[in-house]
């Protein structure tokens, strides 16, 4: 085998590899031909002081234009300029970059900062790169991507990003909740059933022997046993660090939940926005440079091309969508947005009413359980208590479909579908939250009545809610409880039976029956759901994340063998880029609304007067300043200061400074941007002038 030759630069500027004399060559000029380019056009641009093109070779011979080209490729090579900026091909550059190397080294301890830079930026990257072979089911989601499609592979990297985020979370719960709730002392039991005071009386746990059943209707309930444990909030003693750090782990997770999920969002914007520019979607990028020369192995190499494959998919069916949409008449026009209206009020009026049933179930639960009847039974019981979790997620099961079905009538893009299909469901499953929050909050509040008889004494309804913040932790509980259980039933008693029919039934029956396709917006939103659920009532039952990890952990591995036994790749796909967008961005949307529940029981509900790490104080948050007057004189004033308006206003104006500047300078970012693009538009009909003028003048020749 022939070795390829070694470039070398001098020899690259050497007058062997420039155009031939004007003398030796026929035909038209260069400068006659450069001055026909469409990027002349473009002179009157640059000045007074620019030449035309050719203007050079017009006033001097060829071979003193040549020995200029020559001087300027070796002033090229003296000035040490970055390798990848010089016109010269791949080789020559590398060769080039090499001898810059070797005179680096050369100098002697000049150059010995930028060598330990350069060898530090390397470690960095080695690291990266090692943190990433490191993450867990790295195979797994790279061999779901290449089997489903990257809209698929985002739903498991998303569940895997969650995971990560509850096992921090709790990490951080058992360090400043569990630790020192038994590093000062074994923490008290319950009240005696006996004991009263001005706000009643709380008795939780059964009395006496009882019975598997009420047990095991306890475990699902977050009774009796366990409504006393360290799993609820009422569990935790009235000791002044306890309380202190219990707030702050709440404020810590929140911000450990903010800035990770933020980062995420920010790497997956970046990605949606060159893929929305056009800059690396185009079938060039597709077929020339999207394949990994570094692979080794069939299995590597065939998951590849089915990425390849689902990538340019997904681009020509939104290119068809759009090709549709431009060629429209202002009738059709018309006709399609008076479609998109019909279906978003049809939606709207399907919102509200699921809603409005979450309220009534709520209201009604409450009702129920007060029928004697109800109380003697067990199991009317435990569905009595679980009747706003079996609304919400039957509400969840029925209208996600629906939106399914309305989304493609609208005459949307793949991609768009699926952000319309995300938002209403979104909306459904994370606004069901708040009314199922508000309706215990009329109940706890005495309908925000404060001068009611029950809240009168205490500030709260403390005949039918004792303990109010566990009684919040326990629905929480039962909803990530029914959703584990829901999803399970779902997976083994439908999934897998529809499966085997397949099998059991050869021809077309068999084919419907097993036909099933992974639906990535229902997944994704019921992991968003769950997390929601999870962040909402961690407060009031801070092992919920550590019960939540257990939960995406058996959820992953169900997931993945649903996935390759009863599913089969998605008919129609979607970009990934979107999604890798998207999904954060609505996690954030859940983040949100998960904290305006937990400020309001915070900051303007009395706490329990009879269990929790706050009893006896006027709110939550009293807490706070009570510990900062016992701070020294000089930490108080600082503390203090934050929260005033000599602090604030200031914060505000340097702020609004910023975002303005940061505003100023991406917009000058994209008027470059765009400046470059029209560059590179222009440069591609050079390419095309010079490209017909070169099969012209060889007809021209050969007829002479």
């Amino acid at each position: 085998m022939e070795e390829s030759p070694m470039w070398e630069p001098d020899a690259w500027a050497s007058s062997g590899g420039w155009p031939a004399p004007r003398e030796a060559r026929t035909g038209p000029s260069l400068s006659s031909v450069l001055n026909e380019l469409p990027s002349a056009a473009t002179l009157r641009y640059r000045g007074p002081g620019v030449l035309p093109w050719g203007a050079v070779e017009a006033e001097e011979d060829g071979q003193r234009s040549i020995q200029s080209l020559a001087e300027a490729t070796q002033k090229e090579l003296q000035e040490p300029g970055p390798s990848r900026e010089l016109p010269w091909p791949m080789q020559a550059r590398r060769a080039h970059r090499q001898s810059l190397a070797r005179n680096q080294v050369a100098q002697g301890s000049g150059s010995r900062a930028a060598h330990w830079t350069l060898r530090l930026r390397r470690s960095k990257e080695k690291v990266r790169e090692g943190l990433r072979s490191m993450q867990p089911w790295e195979w797994t989601l790279k061999r779901i991507g290449g089997q489903f499609g990257a809209g698929t592979k985002s739903y498991f990297s998303l569940l895997r990003f969650l995971l990560l985020l509850n096992v921090l979370a709790s990490v951080l719960t058992a360090c400043m909740i569990l630790l020192p709730t038994w590093l000062e002392g074994a923490p008290p039991g319950p009240p005696a059933p006996n004991a009263s005071s001005p706000c009643g009386s709380y008795s939780p746990g059964s009395q006496g022997l009882v019975a598997f059943s009420t047990e095991l209707f306890n475990l699902l309930s977050g009774e009796g046993f366990l409504e006393w444990s360290p799993l609820f909030y009422g569990f935790y003693p009235p000791r002044s660090h306890l309380a202190i750090t219990y707030l702050c782990c709440t404020f810590a997770v929140c911000l450990l939940y903010l800035l990770l999920t933020l980062h995420r969002s920010v790497s997956g914007l970046k990605q949606t926005l060159l893929a929305e520019s056009g800059a690396v979607t185009s079938y060039s990028h597709r077929v020339f440079s999207a394949w990994d020369f570094g692979l080794s192995g069939k299995v590597h190499v065939r998951l590849r091309q089915r990425n390849i494959l689902f990538e340019l998919q997904v681009e020509l069916e939104e290119a068809a969508v759009r090709r549709q949409a431009a060629v429209r008449t202002l009738g059709q026009q018309a006709r399609v947005w008076s479609v998109r209206v019909l279906l978003n009020v049809a939606v709207v009026a399907l919102l509200g009413a699921a809603l409005y049933g979450v309220y009534w179930a709520t209201g009604a639960t409450a009702k129920l359980q007060e029928m004697h009847h109800i109380q003697q039974t067990p199991l009317l019981k435990l569905v009595v208590e679980y009747l706003p979790s079996i609304f919400i997620s039957g509400v969840n099961f029925v209208l996600p479909p629906v939106f399914k079905l309305i989304a493609p009538l609208e005459g949307y893009t793949r991609s768009r579908q699926i952000v319309f299909i995300l938002l209403r469901t979104m909306f459904l499953r994370l606004v069901s939250l708040p009314v199922l929050l508000s309706s215990l909050w009329y109940q706890i509040t005495c309908g925000g009545d404060a001068d009611a008889e029950e809240c009168k004494t205490c500030g709260y309804n403390y005949r039918e809610l004792p303990c109010w913040e566990t009684r919040l932790g326990q629905e929480m509980y039962k909803l990530l409880l029914f959703d584990l259980l829901t999803g399970l039933a779902v997976t083994l008693l439908i999934q897998f039976p529809r499966k085997l029919l397949c099998g059991l039934c050869p021809g077309a029956l068999g084919r419907f029956a097993g036909t099933l396709e992974f639906q990535v917006p229902d997944e994704v939103l019921g992991l968003i759901y769950a997390q929601t659920v999870v962040w909402v009532g961690s407060f009031f039952c801070p092992l919920l994340p550590l019960l939540n990890t257990a939960k995406f952990l058996l959820l992953f591995y169900l997931k993945k063998i649903t996935l390759f036994s009863t599913c089969s790749p998605a008919s129609r796909t979607f970009r990934a880029s979107t999604v890798n967008f998207f999904f954060p961005l609505v996690l954030l949307l859940g983040l949100a609304s998960s904290t305006v529940p937990v400020l309001y029981s915070i900051f303007l509900i009395p706490p329990s007067k009879l269990c929790g790490p706050f009893r006896g104080q006027s709110s939550i948050w009293a807490k706070i300043p009570e510990s900062i007057c016992k701070l020294p004189q000089t930490a108080q004033e600082f503390l203090f200061f934050l929260g005033t308006q000599a602090f604030a206003v200031p914060l505000l104006l340097i702020s609004s400074i910023l975002m303005v500047y940061t505003v100023a300078l991406a917009n000058s970012y994209g008027c470059l941007i765009s400046e470059l693009k029209r560059q590179i538009e222009t440069e591609a009909q050079n390419k095309v002038f010079l490209a017909q003028r070169t099969v012209a003048l060889s007809s021209a020749n050969r007829a002479l």
